[in-house]
């Protein structure tokens, strides 16, 4: 057992804080800057740097304005009636599910303005989002936020804000499997050419399972069994799979061959 005591801010700046959550936020906006020029100078990518610079703006704008909204669906007694907690970031509170729909529909709106590719992009983002929305739960870890449910085996955690009793570490459980679909998807970006689309939809599909499978140490309100994160992540998994099925069997059967 271990009692949670850690600080989630790093530097005190007066009235401001800088925060390990936020920190998480620069990181990956950097990160993928940075692998988008990569990937740019490796001719795998049509982009120019300013082209790049400009469709990471909007997606940072469309992952923090859908991030947020979506905190309605957890919180609407504080969301609806006090907006101003709307803009409050870095206290953490960002929905992956809002946070990928804002990205999926900003990047495509700019995909389409500049008549761009949106599915090899997607391909390109999703490896190293991937890396950071694992980070991303080491940091709600250090928050001590999305506390697992009550359990007192071995490696329990007891968070004194929401009770003196022990419960599942899951904040870390789901960083080790984000770190495996990391993996999994940078296999597919260095392993051979697929039809386009189909490194993103594993993260949609892959994202969806893991989501699934790690709610259930999460402590949340159900709905029929499932929490709402649950309920939204069985939609990526279904849309996926059917996408899967219609555009890429051959690529799968690619995946897996060692030639």
């Amino acid at each position: 057992m271990w009692v949670y005591n850690l600080d989630p801010v790093l530097v005190h700046l007066g009235p401001f804080e800088i925060r390990w959550y936020g920190l998480v936020y620069v990181f990956g906006f950097f990160l993928t800057t940075y692998w988008l020029h990569q990937m740019a100078k490796k001719g795998k990518l049509t982009l120019s740097s300013d082209e790049i610079w400009d469709f990471m703006f909007y997606v940072m704008l469309g992952m923090l304005i859908g991030a947020r909204l979506f905190m309605v669906f957890w919180r609407p007694d504080v969301y609806l009636f006090h907006p101003l907690e709307f803009l409050k970031i870095w206290e953490g509170g960002m929905s992956f599910h809002g946070a990928f729909t804002g990205i999926v529909v900003a990047g495509y709106w700019y995909c389409r303005k500049k008549k761009l590719n949106f599915a090899q992009l997607g391909d390109f983002i999703v490896v190293p989002a991937m890396f950071v929305l694992a980070l991303g739960r080491i940091a709600n870890f250090i928050n001590g936020e999305l506390v697992g449910r009550v359990w007192s085996g071995r490696g329990c955690v007891v968070f004194p804000e929401y009770g003196n009793v022990c419960r599942y570490p899951n904040m870390i459980y789901s960083f080790f499997e984000r770190m495996t679909v990391f993996g999994w998807l940078l296999y597919l970006s260095y392993k051979k050419e697929f039809k386009e689309g189909f490194i993103f939809w594993n993260f949609v599909f892959w994202e969806g399972v893991g989501r699934i499978a790690m709610d259930f140490f999460r402590e949340d309100t159900l709905y029929y069994g499932f929490s709402m994160g649950q309920w939204m992540s069985l939609v990526m998994v279904i849309v996926s799979g059917y996408v899967f099925i219609k555009y890429y069997k051959r690529d799968w059967i690619k995946a897996f061959k060692n030639k």
